[in-house]
C-alpha cells in the first residue's frame, strides 16, 4: 500500500487477510468519528478529565453519533473515493458531512434527552475535529504518494475507469498518475488472473460485464478503453457495455496505428466506426514488400484519392526511390503533394495533373520518370451516377485502364497492379461492368509482354470519398435523418491502410495474370453501421436521430460478393489474400469488343455502349435485371 498516514498504518496488517479498501476506509472513518467526539468532550473541559456526569452523558450519546455520522458519511460518498486520489471535492464532501452530522446529532440528542449534560460547545467543536481527522489522513496520504502538495494535483480531475489491464492500461494509468487531470478509480478486465490485482496501486475491480454497476458505485465521470489489440468483435462488446453506463468514453488507437508502440494520454481519442469494423492486425511479409519497392520508381494513378494517396504514403515509407503521383483532380493533387513533402522531405516526388485517357500525357510521364511499378487506382466508382452515364464510365474505367497498361508495356514497366472492386463480381451496374471488363483486359494482356499485370479485388473502404461513412457523419452532424438504402443491405468493409498494405503484399508475391481477392471478413449490415455511428455521436437511433430507408438505388445490389462461384478461391501464402481461379476468356474477342466500345464512346452512343457491355459480360444481364426489379419495388421510409 506504499506510505501510510498514522491511522491507515494501524490498518496495514489487514492487507494480509485481503480486507477490501472500502472496509479499511470505513474502519478508519469510524475511528475518526469516535476520536472527534471524545476529543471535543475533553477540549470542552480544557483537556482535563470531565466530571463523571458529563463523561457518562457523552458515552450514552456516542452510539447516536456513530450511527448518524456513519449514515451521513455514506450519503456523501466518503467511502467511494480512493485515498490515492484525494481531492478538493473530497474535502468539500467531508466538510458538508461533518456540518450536517453535527446538526443531525444535536437534533437527535435533543429529541432523546434534550441534550442533557451535553454542552453546546461540544456540538461546535465536534465537526472541526472531525474535518481534520477525516481530511488530514486522506490528503497526507496523497501528498506522500505524489511527493507534492500542488492544488493542480489535488484538485478534482475526471474520475475514470480504465477498460483493459494489459500493457495499454498500465501505460495509461501511469500517465494519469503523473498528469493529474484524470483520476483512475480502477480498472476492469475479463482476465480472471487479474482480478484483485493492482497496477500502480490501482485495483482491477472486476470483469467488463460489471462495468455499469462498478461505474455507479464509484461515481465515475468517464471511461477509457485501453485495449489497442482488440479485434472488431471484442471492440463492439466493449463499446456496447460502455453505452449501458450512459457515460462518455474514449479509446486508444488500434495497435497497428500506433507507430511508436507506446501509448499515453496524448493518443486517447473518440471511438470511431473504424474501431468497431476494423479487424485483427494484419501480419504482412514486410521484407518481401520492401524488397519489391525499395529503390524503385512507383507511379500511382488516382494518387490523390483515398486508396491512391495511402499507396503513395506506404511506398514513400517503404523506401521507394521515387513516387510519381498522377491525378485529374487539382485539389487532391495539391493535398497529397503537400502532405508527402512535409512527411517525407527527402523523397523524390513528382506530381502530375492529367487524365488516364490521355496517351500523350502518359507517354511523357513514363519517359520522364521511368516508373517500374504502377498502381492503377484511378477510376470512377459512384454506382448510381455512372448508371446513367455509361460513356463516361467506360471512357475512364475501360479506355483509361487500356491506356495505362499499354503505356506500361511500351515503356517496359515491371509490374502493373490494377485496383478492382467487389462490384465487378456478377456486376449489376455499369460501374461494376466496367471494372470487370478492365479485369478481363489485364488478364488477357498478361503474357503478351515482359510486364506483369496483377489485379486486386476488394470491397468498400471506410472513410473513402465514396463511402457511406462520411455521408452518415454529415447527416448525424446535421441532426438527421440518416438515410439507408435497405434494412437488409450488407457490404464488406476494410480500413484504407489495411487495404493498401494487402495491395502491396499482392504486388510483391504476384507473378502476373492473377486476380487476388482480399479477405474482407464478415459483411456488415448498413443499418447496424448507421445505428452504431449515431450511438458513437452520443445520441439514440430512432429517438434523437431517425433512420430512413430509401430503397436500393439504380445498379445497387442488396448483398455484394467478392468472387464468382466458378472462380473457386484458393489460398496463397498470405492468409488475407486469396487467389481467384481464371475463368475462360477469349482474348481476341475482348480486343474486338474494346475497339467497338472505343468507337461507341467517340460517337457518344450510350445505347450501343450498354449493349456491348451486356454482350461482353453475359452475367451482367441477369444481375442487372434482378436489381432493377428490386429498385422499382423496394422503397422504405421510417425507422427500422
Amino acid at each position: 500500500m506504499g506510505r501510510y498516514p498514522i491511522y491507515a498504518w494501524a490498518l496495514r496488517p489487514l492487507d494480509d487477510v485481503l480486507i477490501s479498501n472500502r472496509t479499511k476506509v470505513i474502519c478508519h472513518d469510524m475511528l475518526a468519528i469516535s476520536l472527534a467526539w471524545f476529543v471535543s468532550v475533553f477540549a470542552r473541559f480544557n483537556f482535563e478529565i470531565p466530571p463523571d456526569a458529563y463523561l457518562h452523558a457523552a458515552t450514552i450519546a456516542f452510539p447516536f453519533v456513530l450511527l448518524i455520522q456513519g449514515i451521513i458519511a455514506q450519503y456523501f460518498g466518503l467511502y467511494k473515493g480512493l485515498w490515492r486520489f484525494a481531492s478538493l471535492p473530497d474535502l468539500w464532501n467531508i466538510i458538508r458531512a461533518a456540518a450536517l452530522g453535527s446538526v443531525s446529532i444535536a437534533l437527535a440528542l435533543f429529541v432523546y434527552n434534550r441534550l442533557e449534560r451535553i454542552p453546546r460547545s461540544i456540538i461546535i467543536l465536534y465537526p472541526v475535529f472531525l474535518i481534520f481527522l477525516l481530511g488530514g489522513p486522506r490528503l497526507t496520504y496523497r501528498v506522500l504518494k505524489d511527493h507534492s502538495l500542488s492544488l493542480r494535483n489535488i484538485s478534482g480531475g475526471q474520475r475514470v475507469i480504465v477498460i483493459g489491464a494489459g500493457t495499454g492500461g498500465e501505460m495509461i494509468v501511469r500517465d494519469m498518475l503523473r498528469d493529474g487531470s484524470y483520476i483512475p478509480v480502477g480498472l476492469v478486465d475479463d482476465d480472471p488472473s487479474l482480478l484483485k490485482a493492482r497496477i500502480h496501486g490501482i485495483a482491477v475491480l472486476g470483469p467488463i460485464a460489471n462495468l455499469p454497476s462498478i461505474a455507479r458505485r464509484y461515481s465515475v465521470d468517464s471511461l477509457i478503453i485501453a485495449v489497442p489489440s482488440a479485434n472488431n468483435a471484442q471492440m463492439r462488446y466493449i463499446v456496447e457495455t460502455c453505452e449501458q453506463t450512459a457515460l462518455p468514453f474514449r479509446t486508444l488507437p488500434r495497435i497497428q496505428d500506433i507507430v511508436s508502440g507506446k501509448v499515453g494520454l496524448q493518443e486517447i481519442r473518440e471511438v470511431s466506426i473504424d474501431d468497431l469494423l476494423g479487424r485483427d492486425k494484419v501480419e504482412l511479409d514486410w521484407r518481401s514488400i520492401q524488397s519489391a519497392l525499395v529503390g524503385k520508381a512507383v507511379l500511382v494513378t488516382g494518387g490523390g484519392g483515398s486508396i491512391g494517396s495511402e499507396l503513395c504514403r506506404q511506398a514513400a515509407r517503404l523506401g521507394a526511390s521515387k513516387v510519381i503521383v498522377f491525378d485529374h483532380s487539382e485539389f487532391n493533387l495539391y493535398k497529397i503533394e503537400r502532405e508527402l513533402r512535409e512527411k517525407f522531405p527527402n523523397l523524390t516526388l513528382h506530381c502530375s495533373l492529367g487524365d488516364v485517357c490521355d496517351r500523350g500525357a502518359l507517354d511523357q510521364l513514363f519517359s520522364a520518370y521511368a516508373p517500374r511499378l504502377v498502381f492503377h487506382a484511378a477510376a470512377y466508382k459512384h454506382v448510381p451516377i455512372l448508371e446513367s452515364q455509361s460513356r463516361t464510365a467506360v471512357r475512364n474505367n475501360v479506355l483509361g485502364t487500356h491506356e495505362v497498361i499499354n503505356a506500361a508495356e511500351r515503356h517496359r514497366c515491371e509490374n502493373v497492379v490494377f485496383i478492382s472492386s467487389d462490384k465487378a463480381v456478377k456486376p449489376s451496374s455499369i460501374m461494376g461492368a466496367t471494372k470487370r471488363f478492365a479485369e478481363l483486359m489485364c488478364e488477357s494482356k498478361n503474357g503478351e509482354s515482359t510486364t506483369r499485370y496483377i489485379t486486386v479485388r476488394f470491397g468498400n473502404v471506410l472513410g473513402s470519398a465514396g463511402s457511406v461513412v462520411p455521408l452518415f457523419k454529415r447527416q448525424i452532424r446535421n441532426g438527421g435523418p440518416v438515410t439507408v438504402t435497405h434494412p437488409e443491405a450488407t457490404r464488406f468493409f476494410m480500413t484504407i491502410p489495411e487495404a493498401c498494405q494487402l495491395i502491396l503484399q499482392a504486388s510483391a508475391i504476384g507473378q502476373g495474370g492473377e486476380i487476388f481477392v482480399l479477405e474482407m471478413g464478415a459483411s456488415i449490415n448498413i443499418g447496424y453501421l448507421a445505428e452504431q455511428m449515431i450511438r458513437l455521436s452520443g445520441r439514440e437511433p430512432g429517438v434523437d436521430i431517425a433512420i430512413v430507408y430509401t430503397g436500393l438505388r439504380p445498379g445497387e445490389k442488396l448483398h455484394e460478393q467478392l468472387f464468382h462461384r466458378e472462380e473457386n478461391l484458393t489460398p496463397t501464402r498470405h492468409e488475407k489474400l486469396m487467389l481467384a481461379a481464371h475463368t475462360k476468356i477469349d482474348s481476341r474477342r475482348i480486343g474486338e469488343l474494346f475497339e467497338e466500345l472505343k468507337l461507341a464512346c467517340e460517337a457518344f452512343d450510350e445505347n450501343l455502349i450498354r449493349r456491348l457491355l451486356f454482350e461482353a459480360l453475359p452475367e451482367l444481364t441477369e444481375a442487372h435485371d434482378a436489381v432493377s426489379k428490386k429498385t422499382n419495388i423496394l422503397t422504405f421510409t421510417g425507422n427500422k
